[in-house]
């Protein structure tokens, strides 16, 4: 791992522990902790005019660094705000039909949830946990319906568009989502969320703008009015703790299970129904310019292959955790490479640095950046490393990742100091409680990530980094009191030092990827993935084999890509380093695996989340283990058997079986091909 310098050159041979050392004596020199105090007393709504102050800002801090390109890109999308003049409202029904009583005052009445659908929404009450399918399920087992109903859910576990879209999957009329305090820290010395307060999250089932779906939104009057097919079909509002107390003390009906039951009232929780409700949604929806700003260096031999950081600048409130730590380390990380290249460092491959707008509407800066270069990112982007929520406590640490990249973060954590325990790494401080490092700290990327859609719209794999609260919630995320203020006081007096860790790995992975002669991916980690998932539909197998189907296509290309990755280990091993051009041909390979696991035979216009492991479709094997339980389900009817997400209520059925099978097969078989290189290198009896 060491970097030759060009002809033209001063410097002698610079070797990862010189690279290490320069870029940690540079980024010492930084000023984080002021950085994220001014980003957070900043007003920053996407499309506001504090927002275009703050970009044009960004943009002239990337120009005076030692960038080669720096630039700005802009798009027209549809985000939903609230009417100030026509505020939301939620009534209890009046004793004459059609009639309303009481309004509950909605106490943060600007508190909203994007692209929830607008209009009214009227029924009984029920409480409904986290609302999520399981929990409906539940429910309806216990005999309670949520059909024609309004859900009264508790925030955290999924995602609010999750929430919504079960509940509609369930016949609800509408939801209303509170925080409640069992989900957050029971220390008193702790600072605790407002009971007034109201915590903001959209409901849009997907990333981007939804009112172009699949297609960059630089000039949406080209398209046709089409919408995402995640958009929801009814209405959902936040409400505070205080109101959600009082809706609970009138519900009546059976007692919640014990795990359902949470902190707000004296008395268990009942699952209700309780009294009528009327919820009016008068969310309005504007055509709004947001500004994605890029800044690059150019790599030295593969200038045409990107490692690619961002952070979301946008913020709903003050947004201290949410989106001003990260947009202060891509700052700091940007001064810091610009001034390691004026001491002689030339990356590899070239460093694309990006402040995202439109994060909080569902990553709609990132992932309309995504769909304008489709067709040619997989080809370009080697990784994407998010910086969003990085910092939202010091206790534990955890990464979001695409599997290619846990070996590396393994090796980056044994090589940066742990924030709050002196005199240890990041990896003693996970191995501590548990010797499985990768079980403590490893996640897969969920939907609410800025990384998601990089690697499961376009095929680049991706990571995001979190420091957080020893299992409980940060309490001010997504609210008026996520502020400077209060993430300090949270952590304790370490923000400085977390944010100096996080900013520390993002950049020492940054090195790793940009100046390695061979790209630093495992990319024999997808063979253990695929076994980690056949291990479930092996318990299944006997069933099908009772209906003469069996599962040996995908056991036969999973051992096809085993072998491929084996074999292409094997050349890189047994070859020499100094090789450009050899070098080069692997790494194409290499950072083109993630693309592989899309499925090429489902249109990203219809399918955007085309990836067979964390995709959202009937092409993923998810959607296949889903459709193999009914069988289960079909001989005995048993109604507390997870629902499918695709086709419900319908059963197993055998043609849709064998579709989805050739559809994760081939895939499957595809990344075990590309893998092997050129044609008359594959050698399997498929």
């Amino acid at each position: 791992m060491n970097y030759e310098p060009g002809p033209d050159s001063h410097q002698g041979t610079l070797y990862w522990s010189d690279l290490q050392a320069m870029f940690l004596r540079l980024l010492g020199e930084g000023r984080l902790e002021d950085s994220i105090r001014q980003t957070s007393l900043r007003k920053r709504m996407a499309g506001s005019a504090g927002m275009a102050a703050l970009a044009q800002d960004i943009r002239e801090a990337l120009s005076s660094q030692k960038l080669d390109h720096v630039w700005m890109d802009t798009h027209y999308v549809g985000l939903q705000f609230p009417d100030p003049a026509h505020p939301n409202t939620l009534h209890w029904i009046g004793a004459a039909a059609g009639t309303l009583g009481e309004p509950l005052p909605l106490e943060d009445h600007d508190v909203y949830c994007p692209y929830s659908a607008t209009g009214n929404a009227t029924g009984e009450l029920v409480y409904a946990h986290y609302g999520r399918p399981e929990d409906l399920q539940d429910l309806r087992a216990r005999g309670v319906e949520p059909a024609g109903r309004l859900l009264l859910v508790r925030l955290g576990e999924i995602s609010f568009a999750q929430k919504v879209a079960s509940a509609q999957d369930f016949g609800a009329q509408g939801v209303l989502i509170y925080p409640d305090p069992a989900d957050f820290s029971q220390d008193p010395h702790k600072l605790g969320l407002s009971s007034h307060r109201a915590v903001y999250g959209h409901v849009h089932l997907g990333t981007g703008d939804p009112y172009t779906p699949g297609f960059p939104s630089f000039n949406q009057t080209q398209f046709p009015p089409v919408q995402s097919s995640g958009l929801p079909n009814i209405p959902a509002q936040p409400i505070s703790a205080d109101i959600a107390s009082l809706l609970l003390r009138k519900l009546q009906g059976p007692v919640a299970p014990q795990k359902w039951q949470g902190r707000l009232l004296g008395s268990p929780y009942h699952l209700g129904p309780g009294p009528g409700l009327h919820l009016r949604v008068n969310n309005h929806r504007v055509s709004t310019p947001i500004s994605n700003i890029f800044g690059c260096i150019e790599g030295r031999s593969e200038p045409d292959h990107y490692v690619v950081i961002g952070a979301q600048r946008d913020a709903w409130g003050p947004g201290a955790a949410k989106s001003a730590v990260g947009t202060a380390i891509l700052l700091e990380l940007v001064r810091t490479f610009s001034s390691m290249v004026s001491n002689g460092f030339q990356p590899r491959r070239s460093l694309l640095f990006i402040s995202w707008d439109g994060g909080d509407f569902g990553s709609v800066g990132s992932t309309e950046w995504l769909e304008g270069y489709l067709s040619v990112l997989h080809l370009k982007a080697v990784v994407y490393v998010s910086l969003d929520n990085a910092v939202l406590g010091d206790d534990k640490f955890n990464a979001k990742t695409s599997p290619l990249l846990i070996s590396l973060i393994e090796n980056i954590l044994k090589q940066v100091d742990s924030p709050n325990r002196s005199g240890q790494t990041l990896y003693e401080q996970v191995v501590f409680n548990n010797h499985s490092w990768d079980a403590e700290v490893i996640r897969p990327l969920p939907m609410d990530s800025s990384a998601y859609s990089f690697t499961a719209f376009a095929g680049v794999p991706a990571v995001e980094f979190s420091f957080t609260e020893d299992g409980q919630a940060y309490p001010f995320l997504h609210t008026k009191d996520d502020t400077y203020e209060n993430l300090h006081r949270v952590l304790r007096g370490r923000l400085p030092a977390v944010a100096q860790a996080v900013a520390q790995l993002a950049g020492q992975l940054l090195i790793r990827l940009s100046h390695d002669h061979l790209l630093p991916l495992d990319f024999g980690r997808y063979g253990d993935v695929v076994l980690r998932h056949i291990g479930s539909l092996n318990e299944f197998s006997g069933d099908l084999k009772a209906r003469g189907l069996t599962l040996q296509w995908v056991y036969s290309a999973r051992g096809d890509y085993i072998r491929a990755a084996e074999k292409l280990r094997k050349e890189i091993y047994s070859s020499e380093e100094s090789d450009e051009r050899l070098m080069r041909m692997y790494n194409v390979r290499i950072m083109r695996v993630e693309f592989y696991f899309l499925s090429q035979y489902v249109s990203p216009a219809d399918s955007p989340f085309r990836h067979i492991f964390l995709g959202r479709g009937d092409h993923t094997l998810g959607a296949l283990l889903d459709h193999v339980r009914l069988l289960r389900l079909d001989s005995s009817g048993d109604p507390g058997a997870p629902p499918s997400q695709v086709t419900p209520g319908l059963g197993f059925q055998e043609s849709r079986f064998r579709r989805q099978l050739a559809l994760l097969t081939w895939t499957l078989q595809g990344a075990a091909n590309a893998l092997s290189g050129d044609v008359w290198n594959i050698d399997n009896n498929f």
